[in-house]
């Protein structure tokens, strides 16, 4: 299938399995002291960025408690009964409520092994359950915590651009109905037995993101995470990246590509299936997408690509992950 998006063409030939190294390194950014070491932490962050996509920081000033309190609302609801999520369904084409087995790569066209619930905060009338207790309060305070944090890496990258440092916090303005970054709590299922061991399964396909930047949160021994930088994606060489809970786990999106001309590269990554000697258990993590307000405008300052709003890119790349390919 051939799609009018540059970004969802390079997503079908992501596919196949690839090889895996383990040579490439992630590199781990402390932010503490934050505003005396700024541009240090600038340029550690704009070169991790450049070369690889994917990096993880420490020291971020997100509570560790906070974090575990989003995971155990995330454990609470994935438990109900799928009639009772589904009474919180997914909101076509607004992000928000929950899903299982519908997201469909373009680079597999098969559903990602996996149920979400997503809290885009315009969007929730009606899609907050009764139980567990607590769960909106802990999802929106977790909610807020995760932006400053993505608005401080994003000041970064947008003194790196040119841009003035609060650019990006005023084009992720959470008071305005035209919102729509998302926090995602995400539940891969676990292997049933049949499938074990059976080759080009995974949990989620190659894809990148659709925003300037994702945050992901994930357990100690719950791995799977893969990421391929663009330098390599002809031979689809990747490499796994560890979850550890004091770092958070950070990429560029699509969306930073696009307002960067490509200086900022959104790159490739996936979940894989355990293997056979792996724990075939449930997978937890819990994701927050700072996607751009509906009515900013994405400009590619060098013509790069043809600018769009936040809201129409959202919208026609939910389209092509939320449909099976023809």
């Amino acid at each position: 299938m051939t799609y009018d998006m540059t970004e969802l063409n390079r997503e079908t030939a992501m596919g196949g399995p690839g090889t895996v190294t383990g040579a490439r390194e992630i590199r781990r950014i402390s932010l503490a002291d934050f505003a005396a070491r700024r541009d240090e932490i600038t340029a550690e962050l704009w070169d991790a960025a450049v070369e690889i996509g994917f990096f993880q920081v420490v020291d971020h000033g997100i509570d560790a408690a906070a974090a575990r309190a989003a995971f155990d609302a995330a454990e609470a609801f994935f438990a109900l009964p799928d009639d009772v999520k589904a009474r919180h369904a997914l909101k076509k084409g607004l992000n928000a409520g929950w899903e299982s087995r519908t997201q469909v790569r373009p680079s597999i066209g098969t559903p990602d092994q996996k149920e979400s619930y997503q809290l885009t905060r315009p969007h929730m009338d009606g899609l907050w359950p009764d139980d567990p207790a607590g769960f909106r309060t802990v999802l929106l305070d977790f909610e807020a915590r995760c932006r400053d944090l993505a608005m401080r890496i994003l000041s970064c990258f947008a003194t790196r651009l040119g841009l003035d440092a609060g650019f990006f916090d005023r084009a992720h303005d959470p008071s305005a109905d035209t919102y729509q970054s998302t926090l995602r709590l995400l539940h891969y299922y676990a292997v049933p037995e049949e499938f074990r061991g059976a080759p080009d399964r995974w949990r989620a396909g190659a894809h990148t993101d659709f925003d300037c930047l994702t945050l992901l949160f994930q357990r100690a021994g719950q791995g799977g995470l893969q990421v391929c930088p663009g330098r390599e994606m002809t031979a689809q060489e990747w490499t796994p990246i560890e979850p550890s809970e004091d770092a958070v786990t950070c990429n560029i999106g699509d969306m930073l590509m696009r307002w960067s001309d490509d200086r900022l590269p959104s790159n490739f990554h996936r979940v894989r299936s355990p293997g056979p000697d792996e724990d075939q258990g449930p997978r937890y993590s819990v994701a927050f997408f700072a996607q751009a307000n509906k009515d900013v405008l994405i400009e590619s300052p060098a013509g790069t690509y043809p600018p769009i709003t936040a809201g129409d890119y959202i919208q026609r790349r939910i389209a092509a992950n939320f449909a099976p390919r023809a």
